[in-house]
């Protein structure tokens, strides 16, 4: 091709993809949600397990703790306890007053009376939530007995709280439901609020965002650090977070660390790499170009095919495109002295289709999976692979310089294929390593899969610690245990969550649990706020009795009136339901406790400090299954279980598939094996190394051992193909040599990442390059002589 054309096709190259680079930022929505890579739940329990990892009570709570600077340490030594106290105190009334008033927030608990918590046009419904009408009258008895504990209140510290709540609420009711409220294991009180025994003002912020959204935690994280730090005196305090929330901004933030830095040291390695192998800047700028290709119309066809893109499946998309740096690769290397680059890629072109049919098909393994995640996985990376291959078929093969340096001619290069085409190769070498994979296998120690994901968080253990110390100061709950209620309607689950609270607090009494909390604590039944309702004495009866009990105390007789006009108000309201409550926050609890679910509904109770499963379990024995105790572990383990047979399953019929491809393509049974048997002994041998290293399977090995399989089948093919020319074994030995190492750089630098997954990626890639490399050249039939 001219010098013109080139330069033409390369224009409309580079403007189609900047055409590209349009579409994809007017299109791209990035999400989060970590749930797009969970299995589709198959049980109820899969299913409620779902929904609260992201929706769930738990995963929104984050746990707080301020404590005092190093520095306001080292300086206050002389100054005393109680005023450090009071000191991290008025900080927590301060953090907790600026989170009320934002809506990224449903709940904030610092041990301190909330008026708040129950919204002021509700306030007169506390009559129908409160259970002191259950065994109580307001009759002149109890009103002058309340009255007198009042006036002994008003000489106490607590003087300035009740001045303005007395008029409306003489009995503190909204006391007492803020009591009944607060969590039933908390803290010790001091100056107020709660402090751990390490001396750290605490407190419970539930977020309205859910736990498995990193950049909405995120937001909320940033908001209460802008809270914390417009406060007077904050800059002597540190504040501190724990949580699900706080945990997947930290594990996305890592993540994002040890990608980029990866990401930069092995882009810089691979650019060395190919200069110094092809010593053309060209060639490598041009190479890169399908590539680029690859990775625009991949997450453009995304934006197409979903409505919002995960950012999870840019990341190992990007990275199983590893694969298709390969093309321009045995293009550079196969070219010939002279010859033109497109017909070097015509004589390649059979085994490179091949290779790009057979990635395809092992791919298409993540479609069949049903996840969410991995069909968007799948569609980037099956498109893209084909996007790369025909590119540099049909456009890369037309741009690059007529000029070339034919590897062939390289002295190190002749001896290295010397040295390979003198290596051995028995016949007995498959039966020896299926041998030695077997014994490995059947040997190796623990467990073979990896079910608890929890082993694979990067959180390091002094965070994980300081959680569980947290969790266990604060009362919060339990984020393995839930305790289901199931009714028909939703009246229904707060008549049974009613009926059990004896048995919850009879548990509670004898340690087999800390805290139970179940949704009637919050919202009572209809039929018990009609029944606190009428016994309610009207206007002028509840005159009588405050006038009678007023008698000889310092009260002015007209002071009551909000008192009296709530109560005539509370006679009259309908019962409060959770779609009136849920404008509110405690309403926003109850609406997250309740579950509306195939026909029927579900009642959520949290738990906190489990010491007698069993004991738990028995609560739901004669029920009928209308209560029984959710492990969400266990749940949690029977879904990774399912997902990995269907992983399995779907890799069984994609190996299928691929056998028949490779028979076909080469046209023998005898080349297939040659290709396809040291790909199956390096996949399984990658399996029993890491078996033999303790090494639990987990569905990221799975998804690594695929991408090994990919590229160990690339040198395979090349390695078996024998065009009795010993200049093109040599220039096949160059190009396997640059993509082992290229592989080896990226991949090798994951294995050494500090996150699991990351880690788990790399080691398993980088240990299948190695031993598909070998075992292709072991496997392969001797070059012919020239």
């Amino acid at each position: 091709m001219r010098a013109g054309a080139r330069a033409t096709l390369l224009i409309v190259w580079l403007l189609a993809l900047a055409g590209l680079g349009w579409l994809v930022a007017q299109r791209l929505k990035v999400s989060t949600d970590l749930r797009s890579f969970m299995p589709s739940p198959t049980t109820p329990d899969q299913r409620l397990l779902m929904e609260q990892v992201g929706d769930g009570p738990g995963s929104r709570l984050l746990l707080l703790s301020i404590s005092r600077s190093c520095a306001s340490c080292a300086r206050g030594t002389e100054q005393s306890m109680a005023g450090a106290d009071a000191q991290l105190a008025a900080l927590s009334q301060g953090l907790a007053s600026a989170l009320h008033a934002d809506k990224r927030y449903s709940q904030v608990l610092n041990g301190s009376f909330d008026l708040g918590a129950l919204d002021a046009s509700l306030l007169p419904y506390r009559y129908l939530l409160s259970p002191t009408l259950d065994t109580q009258p307001l009759d002149e008895a109890y009103l002058a007995d309340q009255l007198q504990q009042r006036l002994d209140d008003l000489s106490s510290p607590a003087a300035s709280l009740l001045k303005g709540l007395l008029p409306r609420d003489p009995t503190l009711e909204v006391l007492k439901l803020a009591e009944r409220w607060t969590p039933a294991k908390s803290p010790q009180v001091r100056e107020g609020v709660w402090f751990s025994p390490q001396d750290e003002a605490l407190l419970l912020v539930q977020t309205t965002a859910a736990g498995f959204d990193p950049d909405a935690q995120q937001q909320a994280i940033d908001g209460i650090q802008r809270a914390f730090h417009a406060l007077p005196g904050s800059a002597a305090a540190q504040l501190e977070f724990s949580g699900p929330g706080y945990f997947s901004v930290v594990v996305g933030a890592q993540t994002r660390q040890q990608a980029d830095w990866i990401g930069r040291i092995s882009s810089v390695g691979f650019i060395a790499l190919l200069l110094l192998a092809y010593r053309s800047f060209s060639s490598l700028l041009l190479s890169a170009l399908p590539i680029a290709s690859a990775a625009l119309t991949g997450i453009a066809a995304l934006t197409l095919a979903f409505p919002e893109v995960h950012g999870i499946t840019l990341a190992f998309g990007f990275t199983l495109l590893g694969v298709a740096q390969e093309y321009p690769i045995r293009v550079l290397s196969h070219r010939r002295a002279g010859e033109d680059a497109v017909q070097s890629v015509r004589a390649l072109w059979p085994l490179l289709l091949t290779a790009i049919a057979s990635a395809c098909i092992a791919y298409l393994a993540f479609y069949a999976s049903g996840v969410n995640g991995l069909k968007q996985l799948a569609v980037f990376t099956i498109v893209g692979l084909l996007v790369a291959g025909f590119s540099t078929r049909y456009l890369l093969s037309r741009l690059l310089p007529v000029r070339v340096r034919d590897v062939a001619q390289m002295r190190w290069l002749a001896r290295a294929r010397d040295f390979v085409d003198r290596l051995p190769r028995p016949r007995w070498i498959p039966v020896l390593m299926a041998l030695v994979i077997v014994l490995m296998l059947a040997f190796a120690p623990g467990p073979f899969w990896q079910n608890n994901l929890a082993a694979l968080t990067p959180l390091p253990q002094d965070m994980l610690q300081r959680d569980g110390r947290l969790r266990e100061a604060l009362g919060a709950p339990d984020v393995r245990y839930l305790l289901v209620l199931q009714a028909p309607t939703e009246q229904g689950v707060l008549a049974l969550s009613e009926k059990l609270q004896p048995q919850v607090d009879a548990l509670v009494a004898k340690h087999a649990v800390d805290a139970l909390e179940l949704p009637s604590r919050y919202l009572p039944t209809v039929a018990l706020q009609r029944q606190r309702q009428q016994a309610l004495p009207d206007r002028a009866t509840l005159q009588h009795a405050l006038n009678e009990a007023v008698q000889g105390l310092p009260f002015r007789p007209d002071l009551f009136q909000p008192f009296l006009d709530d109560v005539e108000t509370a006679r009259q309201l309908p019962p409060l339901t959770p779609e009136h409550y849920a404008q509110t926050p405690l309403g926003q609890r109850v609406a997250a406790m309740l579950v509306h679910r195939d026909g029927h509904w579900l009642g959520l109770g949290t738990v906190s400090g489990v010491h007698d499963v069993a004991a738990l379990q028995a609560l739901g024995e004669s029920t009928n299954g209308a209560v029984r105790l959710l492990d969400l572990k266990a749940a949690s383990e029977s879904l990774v279980a399912a997902y990995r047979t269907r992983i399995l399953q779907a890799l069984l019929v994609a190996t299928i598939l691929l056998v028949l491809t490779i028979a076909v393509a080469l046209r023998s049974l005898r080349r297939a094996w040659h290709v396809l048997a040291p790909m199956t002994l390096a996949t399984f041998l990658v399996l029993a190394v890491e078996r033999m290293a303790g090494i639990e399977v987990s569905l990221f090995h799975l998804v690594a051992l695929i991408l090994a399989g990919g590229l160990g089948l690339h040198y395979a093919l090349f390695f078996e193909r024998d065009t009795g020319d010993a200049a093109e074994q040599r220039r096949t030995l160059h190009a396997t040599l640059v993509c082992v190492l290229s592989a080896l750089l990226v991949f090798g630098m994951l294995a050494w990442a500090t996150i699991p997954v990351l880690r788990a990626i790399g080691l398993t890639v980088s240990l299948g390059v190695a031993f598909h490399f070998c075992l292709s050249i072991l496997m392969a039939p001797h070059a012919s002589e020239d």
